[in-house]
């Protein structure tokens, strides 16, 4: 010890806490109490004097509960604006830097491991890691009449790093169902499954073995939220306890959320131990540490491992210098059976009844999963067994994402200076793997690759598949069509991976069934046509010229999904009908066109997706080869000016105003706006526009080319109308192929190259009634009778 660098980092100190509801003793304490409580053990356990070691922390980090982590997500009873300085407040800490952590499990690690960096850099001296979730305190007391308050304000300097959600979400996983962790980690499970050549009954079997042992830890774990050792048969056995989550999960088996559950790591530098009076016998060392990333879980090449977990692990242990067999004691996170079975089992060869354990605690479905913070107690745990047994290598594996961030160490007592962090070698290998090339809307046959089937409470059922299309490899997610027990019935045979399935694309988002002829009858095609009423639109037919309506004044006209599909069937309809020239799209009342995107109903949590022609049935319809002109009265906000720039021509009344707010609620104009705005005004006012999200008024809008006509105030469905009668008064097919032309021309860059272009929309129109009429009423000086023919 006599020579080693001063500002090699030791863990001095860890501490656990658990406030079990309904036991004696059970205080309701929240996350920053349990925090609180854990951070004076993790004190304590170091050996020193307690107020001594709290006046040195200089550094404070926090793991951020589950209420914290997920945007919108509801808060009870309250909670602190400051996590880490409320944890420092209540031991007597003052430091110089808060750090709240990003989302996911591999955090607790990752923060150990940057902390520990730190200190061998100089940058620290004495830094203290926590983290805690009151998740069965809020529940349970959430409708209480005297719920308690955890809400506090608390001063100083926070480094918030977010939620780190960045490639684990998206709006097109949510709308097909994925938006839970047990949905999402059972298709990785299904996909080993099948690599693996497995039966249902065999693979069940291979859950059961892996998590037994677990059980009989979590029973001897007085910090354990569900400390009952179970046998294998039992955990894998359907019951009304046991209900099924996700094929092929058992609720036994799935991460138990439900916790009141804090722990803390206390670090510093060698240095900084010895003038602390910390004895010698509480050190322990990092010998070995990685951190990687792997690619988004639809760009996987492999939907059945997580290369980066074992390249993470491969590291830690060659850093440290040991092999698996020298390893003393392991904790793989263990949320659901496939991270465990990838790091341990198919990466490092480990058997699941394997003598030393795979986990310390009992995992987290039966010790608990701790929020983000489980790994903070597999590290406490490797710590005091490193420390009964000296000399003796502890390795922690910590899981974040859905098998997408995975952090790394081996400790032990012995004696090592700190390594700088080598992971951008591994980190290389795992983004040099090229993406899978995917598809958003997909069509025809495919091949399931992985898929599983999601079970409510009241026994429903919903399948979810990933497949590749046959025509092109391409990869996509879909729901298994609603109202179909066929597809769920083949998601639920003995192997569903490699069958085929016929895929469609709806407004909600993808679906598959078993065959065309099943999605007809499941889901029979409807011919365009207008119906007789509408909820949320209006709509009146004149002659050849079609009136559209938004009707919900009450909500500005924002649109919603419902309203969306009825704009799309409606739109729909008039480009199917010959005998309609020009359409109108107006908003109900005197105060808005549409105010955009409804954001009182994005933010209810349910599905919010456009129909695959886009916002308002228009801005992403391809072939608009009849005139469609938006009637502007009031607010053309966000959505609403993005549907009037699809549109051919806008007529605006005076009070008309126009933006692309989307910037002021946190939002980008996605429905087309960033990209026809700059190519219709000039690109720097686009910017402008686009990055301020200021409004323009209908003048500055027809100077700068948005605007064809301006009408009095209340007068834009009016003047609308009577430009709608000049374009009727001409050639329906010269209007119609006039557009067709120009939207087929639009890419073709040079002037001389478009005129040019070889295109049969010229021989359509020499071969028309139309054509013929026109000329020969002009010839004979009468009035044409056109038939769009």
């Amino acid at each position: 010890m006599s020579h080693i660098d001063p500002r090699t980092p030791v863990l001095i100190g860890v501490g656990q806490i658990i406030d079990r509801l309904g036991e004696d003793g059970y205080e309701a304490l929240s996350a920053v109490d349990l925090a609180a409580r854990a951070a004076a053990r993790a004190i304590d356990d170091a050996g020193g004097d307690p107020r001594s070691i709290s006046e040195r922390i200089d550094t404070v980090a926090g793991i951020r509960q589950f209420e914290i982590t997920t945007p919108g997500a509801p808060v009870p009873l309250g909670r602190s604006n400051n996590f880490p300085r409320s944890v420092a407040g209540r031991i007597a800490a003052r430091p110089a830097r808060a750090i709240l952590e990003v989302g996911g499990g591999q955090g607790p690690q990752h923060l150990i491991t940057e902390l520990a960096g730190d200190i061998a850099a100089g940058r620290s001296q004495v830094a203290l890691a926590f983290g805690s979730e009151a998740i069965s305190t809020t529940r349970a007391l959430a409708a209480a009449p005297e719920k308690p308050d955890f809400g506090e304000t608390i001063e100083g300097d926070l480094e918030d790093r977010g939620f780190g959600l960045k490639g684990l979400v998206s709006m097109e996983a949510a709308n097909h169902g994925l938006v839970d962790a047990p949905s999402q980690y059972a298709l990785l499970e299904n996909a080993r499954r099948a690599r693996l050549g497995l039966s249902r009954a065999e693979y069940d079997a291979e859950i059961g073995r892996l998590f037994a042992p677990f059980t009989r830890v979590a029973a001897q774990n007085p910090f354990a939220a569900a400390p009952v050792e179970r046998s294998a048969e039992e955990l894998v056995t359907p019951t009304e306890a046991n209900r099924p989550i996700a094929d092929p999960y058992l609720r036994y088996v799935v991460s138990r959320d439900q916790v009141n559950q804090g722990a803390a790591v206390l670090i510093a530098s060698v240095e900084a131990a010895r003038e602390l009076g910390v004895p010698e016998d509480r050190w322990v060392f990092v010998h070995g540490h990685a951190d990687a990333r792997e690619r988004d879980l639809l760009d996987r090449a492999d939907l059945s491992a997580s290369p980066a977990a074992r390249l993470a692990a491969g590291l830690a242990l060659e850093m440290a210098g040991v092999a698996p067999d020298e390893v003393a004691t392991w904790d793989f996170y263990s949320c659901f059976p496939v991270p465990v079975f990838n790091a341990a089992v198919d990466g490092l060869g480990l058997s699941p009844d394997d003598p030393r354990g795979l986990t310390l605690t009992g995992g987290l479905p039966f010790f608990g999963g701790a929020g983000n913070n489980y790994s903070m107690h597999a590290v406490a745990e490797t710590v005091q067994r490193a420390r009964r047994r000296p000399g003796s290598f502890g390795f922690v594996g910590a899981n974040g994402g859905v098998m997408s961030k995975y952090s790394t160490a081996v400790y032990s007592t012995t004696p090592r200076e700190w390594q700088a962090d080598r992971s951008a070698s591994i980190q290389a290998q795992i983004d040099t793997v090229e993406a899978v090339p995917q598809v958003s809307r997909a069509r025809g046959w495919a091949t399931i690759e992985t898929y599983t089937v999601k079970h409510d409470r009241a026994g429903r059922k919903t399948g979810i598949v990933i497949g590749r299309l046959e025509k092109t490899g391409e990869r996509f997610v879909a729901m298994g069509l609603e109202g179909d027990d066929e597809i769920v019935a083949l998601l639920e045979s003995e192997q569903p991976i490699g069958r085929r399935v016929w895929a469609l694309s709806t407004g909600p988002g993808n679906r598959v069934t078993t065959s065309p002829e099943r999605a007809d009858a499941v889901r029979p095609p409807r011919a365009p046509a207008l119906r007789d009423a509408y909820e949320h639109v209006r709509v009146e037919r004149d002659g050849h010229l079609l009136i559209v309506t938004i009707d919900r004044p009450e909500a500005r006209n924002a649109l919603f999904p419902p309203a969306h599909e009825e704009l799309s069937d409606v739109f729909d309809a008039f480009f199917a009908d010959g005998d309609l020239w020009v359409a109108i799209i107006t908003g109900a009342g005197e105060q808005a066109f549409c105010a955009g995107n409804d954001l009182v109903y994005s933010a209810s949590g349910k599905p919010n997706y456009l129909p695959e022609s886009g916002f308002a049935g228009l801005t992403s319809r391809r072939g608009m080869n009849k005139p469609v002109i938006a009637a502007v009265n009031g607010f053309a906000m966000g959505g609403g000016f993005e549907t009037a720039l699809a549109a051919h021509l806008v007529v605006a009344d005076e009070t008309a105003q126009f933006a692309l707010s989307e910037v002021k609620v946190g939002l980008v104009a996605g429905a087309g706006g960033v990209v026809r705005l700059p190519r219709a005004i000039p690109e720097k006012v686009a910017n402008e526009l686009i990055l301020t999200g200021r409004r323009i008024g209908a003048e500055e809008a027809r100077q700068l080319g948005v605007v064809s006509r301006i009408a009095p105030a209340g007068g834009a469905l009016e003047a609308a109308q009577a430009l709608a009668a000049e374009i009727l008064d001409g050639s329906p097919t010269s209007v119609r192929i006039s557009l067709e032309v120009m939207n087929e021309t639009r890419g073709i860059p040079d002037v001389v190259d478009a005129v040019t272009a070889r295109t049969s929309a010229f021989d359509d129109l020499m071969s028309s009634f139309d054509a013929i009429e026109g000329i020969t009423a002009f010839a004979t000086k009468r009035r044409p009778q056109w038939k769009n023919q």
